[in-house]
């Protein structure tokens, strides 16, 4: 995208009906690291790609817990997802406060998707920059809604946004008849796998690059450790990526082993993705 008389402000329309600065939002999100999401009747999964701006700094947090029946995964601009993450832990208290009971997963959307839409209206703000997979548990079942910086929010059935996403939402859309049933053991499997596709060729999933989060039926919203991931990852190790040949599938490498040598292209667009999701 490039500059223009019409993109200045974001209350200013261009000739064709469009904000430019809502659009240039939504392309932050889609240089973000990826994040998955999905569900079955009984649960509902979040995994997310983490990055580390240099090698001397830690992974960056993907996932944020906030409240005991939801979970969110971002891809986009960090700082923005930490003051949604806090407004909806306030909203989640209050209903708790107020009505005694957990706050419905499609009313929490709608407030956010409500504050989010502010954005879009008044030239003294810009929209947020970060998009959101919510996973939640309530009376209605699992549920995985997806946000944009425009204020639209989706009920998915599984979704994929960020970097390379379309890999994954390939591979989702391709499986998704087993999802339903699956239990939550093949959920993350899936999970993994799609998250997997949208790696280079010669980086794979480690401990420190993969984050895990679940909620369930009578099971609270939980971000696995370390530890408790390395047992998920053990068992897709070893299985032929989609789109590779069993001769041609390179060797396992680690992130924090290092990194193989990338073309230029791709160093570029990982270097602008890798800005997107660190303070």
């Amino acid at each position: 995208m490039f500059r223009n008389q019409y993109d200045s402000d974001v209350t200013v329309w261009s000739p064709q009906g469009r904000l430019h600065q809502v659009e240039y939002a939504m392309e932050a999100v889609n240089l973000g690291s990826a994040t998955v999401g999905l569900k079955s009747n009984s649960h509902a999964v979040i995994i997310a790609l983490k990055r580390a701006s240099s090698e001397l700094s830690a992974y960056q947090k993907k996932i944020i817990n906030i409240d005991d029946h939801i979970g969110i995964t971002i891809s986009g601009l960090t700082a923005d997802a930490r003051i949604l993450s806090r407004y909806m832990r306030t909203e989640c208290l209050n209903y708790k406060y107020s009505h005694d009971t957990y706050m419905p997963m499609n009313r929490l959307i709608t407030t956010l998707g409500n504050k989010m839409q502010v954005c879009t209206q008044r030239y003294d703000r810009r929209p947020y920059g970060v998009g959101l997979l919510v996973a939640g548990f309530d009376d209605k079942g699992s549920h995985i809604y997806q946000t944009c910086p425009s204020a639209n929010f989706y009920d998915c059935k599984a979704m994929s946004i960020g970097s390379r996403s379309q890999s994954a939402r390939t591979y989702l859309e391709k499986h998704l008849d087993q999802l339903l049933n699956s239990s939550l053991e093949e959920l993350i499997k899936h999970g993994l796998r799609a998250l997997r596709d949208t790696l280079p060729p010669e980086i794979d999933l480690s401990t420190k690059n993969v984050s895990i989060g679940f909620v369930g039926k009578e099971r609270q919203f939980k971000i696995l450790e370390e530890e408790e991931i390395a047992p998920y990852l053990g068992l897709i190790e070893g299985e032929e990526r989609r789109g590779q040949g069993a001769d041609k599938a390179p060797g396992p490498l680690r992130e924090d082993q290092g990194e193989a040598p990338r073309d230029p292209q791709a160093a570029t667009a990982t270097e602008a993705a890798d800005r997107m999701d660190t303070d």
